[in-house]
């Protein structure tokens, strides 16, 4: 039986007003019983350095960012990175969080979370060449000379920093015929000449002409060297499972080392986000074998061991065509906001709010 709530401890909820993530969040804390106080990123150093008598467990949401031009990423990345940090080294003690500030700054740069699992010899989408993994591809010349030396002729192009795939694309390239072919929902403006980024996946072909002709005439090749001067992994372009006709992969949420929550995102195209039209459906309509199912949990369990300070998780997950062989795609500290559960069990944040009770009741 659970204890009485101990009066000098706090649940805290550093966030955004009237957002998704906040509503059901306490939509989720008062079916829990579960007081929760809403501290808002617009006065979020309320949090540094105020002496408090209680103890203080948060949970940290992301911010919430205007702008759609990709040229921005870096720089509101880097501010949110600062105030992690400062989070993490100033936030007034005693206080604890849900995922910690430094478990979130690692999770957000995907080539130190990508390095991180694979020392850890756990199955990843892998970098294009074993240098890509430690240092970004400048252009789009020196990526394909890459692509050529190491005979793999499609790639995936993610910027290091980014999510909900902004700046994302797939790239392939065919090297007897020179046909180029770029899926990305990043647009170059025609009356700005910004990279933005938008709600539709294009897809882009051409053929690859002379050097000089491609720097002047090529949308392919202005679009990746834009696109790459982001900072950005790149990596083999893995064939997907398929069901029903469309490629496939998951979106697992593992909370306190437990698979919460498992989503397959459908696509007629290589890249699956939801928001670009695609298709969520229950992983357990798909009628995975069980010992896939099997390899999925403990693929899971094994990464978010791999993070400390985090509670929570959002892993995407890829299973490669025939071999059903899941791969890691990357991971997210803040990845636990899943529209086909909040508006059916909001099994997610209840699971949440029910951890963060039970730190109240702790002696």
């Amino acid at each position: 039986m659970m204890g009485k709530q101990r009066e000098n401890r706090q649940v805290v909820l550093l966030g955004n007003r009237d957002t998704k993530r906040t509503i059901y969040f306490e939509h989720a804390a008062r079916k829990a019983g579960l007081h929760v106080f809403m501290a808002e990123w617009k006065n979020w150093e309320q949090l540094l350095g105020e002496r408090s008598a209680q103890e203080r467990l948060i949970k940290i949401d992301p911010p919430v960012w205007d702008s759609c031009n990709l040229e921005e990423l870096n720089r509101l990345t880097k501010d949110y990175q600062e105030k992690l940090t400062r989070l993490s080294i100033q936030a007034a003690k005693p206080v604890q969080f849900l995922n910690s500030p430094e478990g979130i700054l690692e999770l957000l740069d995907k080539r130190i979370c990508k390095n991180r699992l694979s020392d850890a010899k756990i199955p990843v989408t892998e970098p294009v060449c074993q240098s890509a993994a430690k240092l970004p591809i400048p252009n789009a010349d020196c990526l394909l000379e890459i692509m050529d030396s190491q005979k793999v002729f499609q790639v995936f192009i993610k910027p290091v920093k980014g999510s909900g795939a902004a700046g994302t694309a797939a790239f392939r390239f065919h090297p007897k015929t020179g046909r180029m072919v770029l899926y990305t929902a990043a647009f170059i403006h025609p009356d700005s000449g910004c990279l933005i980024n938008t709600k539709k996946l294009r897809c882009f072909s051409e053929n690859r002409m002379g050097k000089m002709e491609n720097q002047k005439n090529s949308q392919i090749l202005s679009l990746l060297d834009r696109l790459l001067a982001l900072d950005c992994i790149v990596e083999r372009w893995y064939a997907k499972e398929e069901y029903d006709g469309c490629s496939f992969d998951l979106r697992a949420v593992v909370q306190d080392g437990c698979l919460d929550f498992l989503l397959a995102r459908l696509s007629n195209g290589p890249i699956t986000n939801l928001h670009l039209n695609n298709h969520p459906l229950m992983a357990s309509q798909l009628n995975l074998p069980l010992t896939v199912m099997e390899q999925i949990e403990d693929l899971c369990q094994r990464a978010s061991g791999c993070c400390q300070g985090i509670r929570s998780i959002g892993i995407d997950i890829l299973l490669e065509k025939r071999s059903l062989k899941p791969r890691i795609i990357e991971m997210n500290g803040q990845g636990d906001l899943i529209y086909q559960d909040i508006y059916q069990e909001n099994r997610i944040y209840l699971h949440q709010a029910q951890m963060m009770k039970a730190w109240l009741n702790e002696c």
